[in-house]
């Protein structure tokens, strides 16, 4: 549903001479600047929408490989690869705000945990892939993760009260729940006998 709905605008982008890697690096240069502009200065809700339009924007680049037929092993590299600089630099930048005029030394943990626990989610698959086994499992993927914090510091910073504190905190539970369940997957995994080629 989603690639019918972006296919349209990746043709119009690539008719433009716009490529993927373009597209990849305009949406994290825009989610690392908004993130490090507005959320250390409080402005959570106007910061939340500037990031959502990065990265809804960031989610063209398969669109736009479609409709060039651009797509490539270094193109997926340097996806996934700036997606974990993004969604870092959302979570910094809310920590500097808790640590700063925020003031709230509890959530700052919270958040730190949120920052650390997500690049152990991603390089849990990465390196359990390198290793030659699936590991896309878990309650709490890249997509779930920022829509919970998006969400929830969107909100918080329209003063709906307790949102912010209470989806950081099952952003956390969540995240490590998922690095649990990846280690026990990829032990899981790494342990079955391999097969060889004259008895499959």
């Amino acid at each position: 549903m989603t690639a019918r709905v972006l296919q349209p605008v990746g043709r119009g982008l690539a008719r433009l001479g716009v490529t993927p890697n373009m597209v990849t690096l305009v949406g994290t240069v825009g989610v690392v600047a908004g993130s490090l502009f507005f959320y250390p200065r409080g402005d959570l809700y106007v910061g939340t929408v500037v990031i959502t339009v990065f990265v809804l924007f960031d989610m063209l680049d398969g669109a736009v490989a479609r409709a060039t037929d651009a797509s490539s092993r270094w193109g997926a590299f340097l996806d996934s690869t700036l997606d974990r600089l993004s969604d870092a630099a959302v979570f910094s930048g809310l920590l500097l705000w808790f640590i700063g005029d925020g003031d709230d030394e509890t959530l700052a943990w919270v958040t730190l945990f949120c920052l650390v626990s997500g690049f152990g989610v991603s390089y849990i698959k990465a390196r359990a892939e390198g290793l030659g086994v699936n590991c896309d499992v878990g309650v709490a993927e890249r997509s779930e993760r920022l829509v919970i914090g998006l969400v929830a510091i969107g909100l918080g910073g329209l003063d709906v009260p307790y949102v912010l504190a209470g989806g950081l905190w099952l952003l956390a539970v969540l995240s490590a729940v998922t690095i649990v369940q990846r280690l026990i997957e990829t032990r899981n995994r790494l342990g079955e006998p391999r097969q060889h080629a004259d008895n499959p």
